[in-house]
């Protein structure tokens, strides 16, 4: 029931271009351009932002017992933290992420296909 499964997935035609080419994660040795070192800053700086920013305004709504600020306050920074790493994912996202994609598919698939072929 599983060989059959994973014959198909390694019938895919992604699967096999990246097993064809031998997928590798060669490309992160180059020098990265502006616009993935931006990315990869914004999606760094969307962290920074994201839940500690969110457990901060907490902590001084607590202080202040003024329960709105966490309630208004917290949703506010955590939304501008995604829209922050949606912006890093496009800017850098689209070019390591489709790298590492096709690696670890082609890395998966050898590890599957091994397994399906012993005894």
């Amino acid at each position: 029931m599983i060989r059959p499964f994973i014959q198909r997935l390694a019938n895919k035609e992604f699967v096999r271009r990246a097993m064809e080419e031998q997928a590798d994660l060669s490309a992160f040795k180059k020098k990265p351009s502006l616009r993935i070192i931006t990315g990869i800053a914004a999606i760094l700086f969307s962290y920074i932002i994201g839940w500690p920013a969110v457990a901060v305004i907490g902590v001084i709504a607590a202080k202040l017992h003024e329960p709105w600020l966490a309630a208004i306050g917290c949703p506010l920074v955590y939304g501008l933290s995604h829209l922050v790493f949606i912006l890093g994912m496009y800017l850098a996202g689209a070019t390591y992420s489709m790298i590492f994609l096709r690696w670890l598919t082609r890395v998966g698939m050898e590890k599957l296909l091994a397994w399906t072929e012993k005894p």
